[in-house]
């Protein structure tokens, strides 16, 4: 079989979660494939599901629940097997991404120690890149891309480790070097996880027709039905940000038809529609998916739902459940002080919310935790210093736009008085995505209407 070509020479001019999943796949289906090989000392027997060459990208949660039991039952019967207990660790991470659930993390863990153990680092390059895949999950990105790096030194061409390290420098904020290690990537191994990392490059640098090319492309070569829905997802949230929601819709819709447990898809059609003011079927929609996946971004989105419909106490235990699940996580091992910071300064206590995002702020320096640093500081009412961090989050550099950026550094220079910055930004944040956030949106209009009342604005708001 010829191998792909690299993604440039198709696609020329130009979220961690879902290409989190895309490196997990390709993890599974190549330890999967050694395992299945028998190469392992003492392997007599080839492990089932999982790990007999079935890729994750084609299995479902459902099959992934399966093949995971498929796969301790192996290593229960072949217990040196250290392939098997890097595909197992693999598979508890990607069971943790989809079910929102931190205790499987110290398993993961387990399970990656032991396969070192059984095979050293020198020939272990699986392990390697799933502690890496571990570390991403955890939000621990500088332990992610030192260990993707280890296991790169090892194998050059591990696909998990190519694409694992393109994420840790974009959490990292390091962002010209991850456009580097994406076409490395792409040179040595090209597919599904690495062509996604340059849809989501392509959209940090500010090409979204770029990104959403590449992404269809990602989708006319899908197979299985998870990699159909990913793939779709992903376009329905680019479409979504760019404020297209009956298109965002209809990939949404494509993605639950490939399959109709796919929560990513079905938290982007509740989002969909509570932009376009179908409150039911938005209720109905994120009130499903925070049923089986309690994550903090989808309570606080339901909870400012129902803020937004006037029902205030649905909405405060929303946001009380989302503070528990960060406690929660953070008890896991998982660094939430970006997600703390956001949900406390807009729903809990400012000063939480600023320790949470000084915290973050020096770990990493990106657009997310700069604009994140900024709200939490205008949150204290300290707006000249947020001013600054808000800026950053909005550069032309690397070229990203995003309503919540641009609504909160609008809202920051309405606080220092800048009425004319402040109209700009906040006009240009209900113009890209006019339902980025329920409340956010409302009250970006009221800022626009008291502007345009007291004779500052030009027109009114949308």
């Amino acid at each position: 079989m010829p191998r792909p070509k690299p993604m440039l020479a198709r696609v020329r001019g130009k979220g961690l979660r879902l290409r989190t999943a895309a490196v997990a796949a390709a993890a599974l289906a190549a330890t999967a494939a050694t395992v299945a090989g028998g190469a392992e000392p003492g392997a007599r027997q080839p492990a089932p599901a999982l790990a007999a060459g079935v890729p994750l990208s084609q299995s479902t949660a459902d099959d992934l629940a399966r093949g995971t039991t498929a796969l301790q039952q192996h290593l229960k019967a072949q217990p040196k097997d250290a392939t098997g207990w890097a595909a197992l660790g693999t598979a508890y991470v990607e069971q943790a991404r989809t079910s929102g659930d931190a205790a499987l993390y110290p398993k993961a863990e387990a399970a990656f120690t032991r396969s070192l153990e059984l095979r050293p680092a020198a020939g272990n390059d699986a392990a390697l890149a799933g502690r890496a895949l571990l570390a991403a999950a955890r939000h621990d990105f500088t332990a992610a891309l030192g260990h993707a790096d280890h296991a790169l030194r090892v194998n050059p061409y591990s696909e998990q480790a190519l694409a694992g390290r393109v994420d840790a420098l974009v959490e990292l904020g390091r962002y010209e070097e991850a456009w580097q290690a994406v076409r490395l990537a792409d040179r040595r191994r090209p597919g599904l996880p690495v062509f996604t990392r340059y849809a989501y490059l392509l959209e940090l640098r500010g090409d979204t027709a770029g990104a959403e090319r590449l992404l269809r492309r990602v989708q006319d070569s899908a197979t299985g039905a998870a990699e159909r829905a990913y793939a779709a997802t992903a376009l329905g949230r680019l479409a979504w940000d760019q404020g297209r929601y009956d298109q965002a819709l209809g990939h949404f819709d494509d993605a639950l038809r490939a399959d109709p447990g796919h929560l990513p898809a079905l938290e982007g059609r509740g989002r969909a529609h509570a932009a376009q003011g179908d409150t039911q079927q938005a209720l109905a929609d994120l009130g499903e998916a925070v049923r089986r996946q309690p994550l903090p971004e989808r309570l606080a989105a339901l909870g400012e739902l129902h803020e937004a419909a006037g029902r205030h106490t649905e909405a405060r235990q929303q946001y009380a459940l989302a503070g528990t699940w960060l406690r929660l996580a953070s008890a896991g091992g998982v660094s939430t002080d970006l997600e703390a910071a956001l949900v406390a300064a807009d729903h809990g206590d400012p000063r939480e919310a600023l320790a949470s995002a000084r915290a973050e702020w020096e770990r990493r320096r990106t657009v997310h935790t700069a604009d994140a640093l900024a709200w939490a500081l205008h949150a204290n009412g300290r707006h000249k210093e947020a001013l600054r961090h808000a800026q950053q989050a909005t550069a032309p550099s690397p070229g990203y736009r995003h309503a919540p950026f641009l609504f909160h550094r609008g809202m920051i220079e309405h606080a220092l008085g800048d009425a004319e910055s402040a109209e700009r930004h906040l006009r240009a944040a209900l113009e890209l995505n006019p339902g980025f956030s329920p409340t956010g949106a409302r009250e970006a209009r009221e800022v626009l209407r008291s502007l345009a009342a007291a004779g500052r604005g030009e027109g009114s708001a949308r």
